[in-house]
């Protein structure tokens, strides 16, 4: 089974977490996930978490850190995952470039959402975390 390696970005804000749509036509198309993309080849996960945050969201955000690591299979493909927490750049604000919706949302409000199955995973591990 193939293996992908993958980067989501956890951003924190008045107890809040920042949280995107997956969009039109993708797999998990509309699913609620925490935002990122495939690592590209020699590329790390910080480079990879600015890279597509800018591209998806124009967004731009600084400091990203690996919080942890989780792999998640679907039947076909397994997913690496490496959840980076960065920090909103001031004055900066994500706008959708590829027909996602967007928003904060309290730990409480993000589990009630259609969660892409790994987020959903990925969620209970990130509310332990200051911050959320």
């Amino acid at each position: 089974m193939k293996m992908l390696d993958v980067c989501a970005a956890v951003l924190f804000q008045d107890g809040r977490v920042f949280l995107a749509t997956r969009r039109p036509g993708s797999h998990l198309e509309g699913k609620w996930e925490f935002p990122g993309g495939k690592i590209e080849q020699g590329e790390s996960p910080a480079q990879c978490i600015l890279r597509e945050l800018k591209e998806e969201l124009f967004w731009s955000v600084g400091n990203p850190r690996e919080l942890f690591r989780m792999v998640h299979s679907y039947p076909d493909r397994s997913v690496r995952l490496h959840f980076l927490l960065c920090d909103p750049c001031e004055g900066s604000t994500p706008s959708p470039r590829e027909g996602q919706q967007c928003g904060w949302f309290t730990p409480e409000e993000a589990a009630a959402l259609d969660l892409a199955p790994a987020d959903r995973a990925a969620l209970a591990r990130i509310r332990e975390f200051p911050g959320a």
